[in-house]
């Protein structure tokens, strides 16, 4: 006869006794995971998250309360889960998961690693990190009413980079306001300021600089200190940005100054920030009027909304769409509301202007109407009732694995509507490792087409390596019989390469470079095709991968809605073939199928390694250990701006 201890088989319960976990990320899942935890048994937990509380967590993080806020999320989750079970033993890190002392060796001490993160970059770490320490990982994600988790396990199913993933779709809440490095997220900005101007106020849709920025200061107790500076007992003391602007009389020039002059000035004295950030550049209204030329008399070429204004076009576009504005609240009367409509000209033109000067600070090319009304959408909610039913999935799958029955661990999607079944839960069984993935493949590889006399050694360090697949600290030689290193980790050691052409070095068409994480435990063979014809503002493209863009639809019978812009309510069919494009760069089924395996679901920001001094390996290496202590991105879950 089986003998139970509470619902769970004797054997089991024991094992939860002695069995250590982590729990990456302290924010919506994160909260509810770490309850479901303690409350099913598992004694012996460790959580990590780099972000501090907000007080736009307090509606879904119901770990956090009001005096919480500017605290470690992961500290005082902690201390809120131990009421539910004094017992539990929880070590609780406010800190980066891609710190290098988070190394192999560290994973290899818990029996399953649970993901609750809120960005891609994290998500592909801990995805490599957990191959290398040969533990399994369960992933999960949410987006509004729609949720996936899914098991990773080294040799068995597919790992997290297995499928091509379309661009990320969600970002965290502190790349909008102080970091923004695409133009999508100066888009979103621009949204969120509307809103905040001439619309409904939300919280978590603050524009003005993130001074609790976890990046902006490494120390926890100087984040916390930031994020409490003017609050007593979480009761923190804000200015309204409508009232503000209300008080100016919503003077554009004003509003100007305020937001692409003093807030990028106080931008500026964060100053961690742009230790490897490009620094923003302040705009003036009174310097930009004095040094604007006189319109030109020939139209330009092409439709209008196809045209890409210059910097003081923008200035009196912002200045004429915020005065049309005002206009039209001052006719709907006191404490009136607009609503963001792609379709209205005015807000079209005030969110095209707002968000071409933001990407002119930060450095990036500007967009015309266009491409900015094609990239504006919705926003996706966080619901807590959905971040609620992930979380028990992610428990119920880890007692899959420590049963030993990991052959039958599924994805699982949450669908908004029920499918033709009637199912809101879909499981679909799990997908083998793909042969051509470059991170879990026995010899990773990849061919990079690229012009090698056009891209840089900082771009190949940078915009490819790091940002497209996913290393922390790359460090490159290249197979030319020479051994000749390119980049290394060790700070200094190849920093006059940087500004250097790849072609300076003999790299051409044909070439082959070897690209080494320690950190991660991962070699990439990188093959270059060099080209001359690539589209405009493409730096490179990666041979038989469309990363940017989501895989065609394939033929099925029943509909197929994509969330990606968050325009349609239901959720969709798919298969592993299909890239994930959701809040958490996760794919939503609503299919009755359980055959096809949706693939499962996420690359990574700066930091270093060192090579460990335990790893198994037959091949030799010239390079020796590094360390290098960086910033990385946040670790939480629902602290996040998602677009739909």
């Amino acid at each position: 006869m089986v003998q139970l201890v509470g619902s769970l088989r004797k054997e089991l319960a024991e094992s939860l006794y002695t069995c250590k976990v982590l729990v990456v990320g302290a924010g919506g899942i994160g909260c509810e995971l770490l309850k479901n935890l303690v409350l099913t048994g598992f004694k012996n937990i460790e959580v990590i998250d780099l972000d501090t509380i907000d007080v736009s967590n307090l509606n879904r993080q119901f770990l956090f309360q009001k005096k919480h806020v500017g605290k470690s999320k992961a500290q005082v989750a902690k201390e809120s889960v131990l009421q539910f079970c004094p017992s539990a033993n929880i070590t609780a890190y406010h800190d980066s998961i891609m710190n290098p002392d988070y190394n192999v060796e560290f994973f290899r001490k818990f029996m399953l690693v649970m993901n609750a993160l809120d960005n891609r970059a994290a998500r592909n770490h801990v995805n490599r990190m957990c191959l290398a320490a040969d533990v399994p990982l369960i992933e999960s994600g949410t987006a509004g009413y729609l949720g996936q988790v899914t098991v990773i396990k080294k040799g068995l199913t597919e790992c997290y980079e297995c499928q091509p993933k379309p661009a990320q779709k969600t970002f965290p809440g502190c790349t909008i306001r102080n970091t923004p490095s695409e133009p999508i997220h100066c888009i979103v900005w621009a949204k969120y300021l509307f809103n905040q101007l001439f619309g409904e106020e939300d919280a978590d849709q603050e524009v003005s600089p993130d001074t609790a920025d976890p990046e902006a200061a490494w120390n926890p107790e100087e984040a916390a200190a930031r994020a409490s500076a003017s609050e007593k007992d979480g009761d923190v003391k804000r200015v309204s940005t409508k009232e503000w602007a209300r008080s100016t009389g919503y003077d554009p020039i004003k509003l100007f100054n305020k937001l692409f002059k003093d807030d990028i000035m106080y931008l500026l004295t964060m100053d961690k920030l742009w230790k490897k950030r490009k620094a923003p550049t302040p705009l003036d209204w009174t310097q930009l009027e004095n040094k604007a030329s006189p319109p030109e008399e020939s139209p330009a070429s092409g439709l209008k909304d196809q045209q890409v204004l210059g910097v003081w076009g923008c200035c009196q576009l912002f200045k004429h769409s915020v005065e049309t504005l005002r206009s039209e609240l001052r006719e709907k009367g006191d404490n009136a509301e607009l609503v963001w409509d792609k379709d209205d000209p005015a807000a079209m033109d005030f969110v095209t202007s707002a968000a071409n000067l933001r990407m002119h600070i930060f450095s990036m090319n500007m967009k015309s109407r266009f491409d900015v009304k094609s990239m504006a959408g919705n926003i996706i909610p966080a619901i807590a009732t959905t971040n609620a039913i992930i979380a028990g999935l992610i428990v119920l799958e880890g007692l899959k694995i420590l049963s030993g029955e990991l052959e039958s661990c599924r994805t699982i999607f949450l669908n908004k509507c029920p499918n033709v079944r009637k199912k809101l839960l879909v499981p679909c069984v799990l997908d083998p490792p793909s042969k051509n993935c470059y991170v879990c493949a026995s010899k990773p590889e990849v061919t990079v087409k690229l012009n090698v006399q056009k891209t840089t050694v900082l771009s190949l360090q940078d915009r490819i390596l790091k940002e497209r697949f996913g290393m922390v600290a790359p460090d490159v030689q290249i197979e030319d019989g020479k051994g000749t290193i390119l980049i290394s980790s060790e700070e200094g050691e190849t920093e006059a390469n940087n500004s250097k052409y790849l072609s300076d070095f003999g790299i051409r068409n044909g070439s082959r470079l070897q690209s080494d994480d320690f950190l991660q435990d991962y070699t990439l063979l990188i093959n270059v095709l060099h080209t001359e014809e690539l589209e405009r503002d493409v730096e490179f493209e990666v041979v038989g991968e469309a990363p940017d863009k989501a895989p065609p639809p394939q033929s099925n019978p029943e509909e197929v809605n994509s969330i990606t812009n968050g325009n349609k309510d239901s959720a969709q069919p798919s298969t592993s073939s299909k890239a994930p494009a959701d809040e958490d760069d996760l794919m939503i089924v609503d299919s009755d199928e359980e055959e096809g395996a949706p693939s499962s679901s996420a690359t990574v920001t700066s930091g270093t390694k060192r090579k460990h001094s335990d790893l198994d390996s037959d091949k030799s290496s010239t390079k020796r250990p590094r360390t290098d202590p960086s910033a990385a991105a946040g670790d939480e879950d629902d602290d996040i701006i998602a677009l739909d």
